[in-house]
């Protein structure tokens, strides 16, 4: 409930280079960019500061579809369309970097090097 600290001062923002980029998370609260302000976005001598409200809320929707998008491209990939199956396909190199077991054993190269330590 208390005001959040001033970190970046209009000083320090009028040092940074034309085209620079703050957001603001803590606007809500007074802001840690002096020259913020709630609800949002000021041109600062050619720096954008960005000071919108509930900003933690609004990346959960464009994070899960980016991952989802992701997850759908991946499973495609190996998508058998005639035989409407996946395909493992332990050589491919998109695979050996998400499988981590096959057939008994642990074929992911990072998560070996971590168990040996």
């Amino acid at each position: 409930g208390r005001k959040a600290p001033v970190i970046v001062t209009t000083e320090m923002v009028h040092a940074m280079k034309p085209g620079s980029v703050i957001v603001d998370l803590a606007v809500e609260s007074g802001g840690n960019v002096e020259c913020s302000r709630e609800g949002e976005s000021v041109d600062e001598r050619g720096v954008k500061v960005i000071g919108l409200r509930n900003m933690p809320g609004l990346a959960p929707t464009p994070a899960s579809e980016m991952y989802s998008n992701n997850l759908g491209n991946l499973l495609e990939h190996f998508w058998d369309k005639d035989a409407r199956s996946f395909l493992l396909k332990p050589e491919d190199d998109l695979m050996k970097g998400c499988l981590i077991t096959h057939h008994g054993e642990i074929v992911n190269e990072t998560i070996k090097k971590h168990l040996s330590v």
